[in-house]
């Protein structure tokens, strides 16, 4: 019933990377069920419009079910991933001078592109910025969630499930670490 209503509403399903299955009951080996429960669905004009989007799962920490995030220019070959500002950074002073020294006026730069310069100068220091204060703990959730990753998405193993259990303790603690922090600058501030 479900393929019969998606064929007659004309509709398709964007290609998912990531993982096979959606949903888990959090079981060991034999007693372990896996489904894909969710799919990103389109109409035909909108993958027209975006023939590149894909959906990505990622890993389910607090939940059964696995987050899909929906990349509408699908994934970016090139590595480099896009910038976006952290609204937290605006607790941290030093901020602020990254931003002044991205922003400082440039000489040899023609005035049709010096705001197109500008940005990109300042969006440059706020990322090397940005690594090298938020770095460690970055490094150590991206470590642990590509742990839990090459783990979830097949029947586990007793031993597996506690190890994915203990990894998720591990992340949450980095995550509340994070937090903890950005609640105590927020009040000194």
């Amino acid at each position: 019933m479900f393929y019969d209503f998606i064929n007659k509403c004309g509709l398709l399903e964007i290609p998912t990377k990531g993982g096979t299955f959606t949903w888990s009951n959090k079981r060991s080996q034999e007693d372990a069920i896996l489904e894909k429960l969710d799919r990103v669905l389109s109409s035909l004009e909108w993958n027209k419009m975006l023939p590149k989007a894909l959906a990505c799962l990622d890993v389910a920490i607090a939940y059964d079910h696995a987050p899909i995030i929906l990349l509408l220019q699908g994934l970016n070959k090139k590595g480099r991933r896009d910038f976006k500002f952290e609204s937290k950074w605006l607790l941290e002073e030093e901020c602020a001078r990254e931003v002044t020294k991205g922003w400082k006026p440039m000489q040899h730069v023609d005035s049709n592109n010096m705001f197109g310069r500008k940005m990109k100068c300042t969006r440059t220091k706020l990322s090397k910025w940005s690594k090298v204060k938020y770095g460690k703990n970055k490094k150590v959730a991206e470590e642990l969630i590509y742990k839990i990753k090459a783990l979830e998405g097949k029947p586990l193993s007793f031993t597996e499930t506690k190890e994915v259990k203990e990894l998720k303790k591990e992340l949450d603690k980095v995550w509340e670490s994070e937090v903890r922090h950005w609640h105590q600058r927020a009040k000194v501030d």
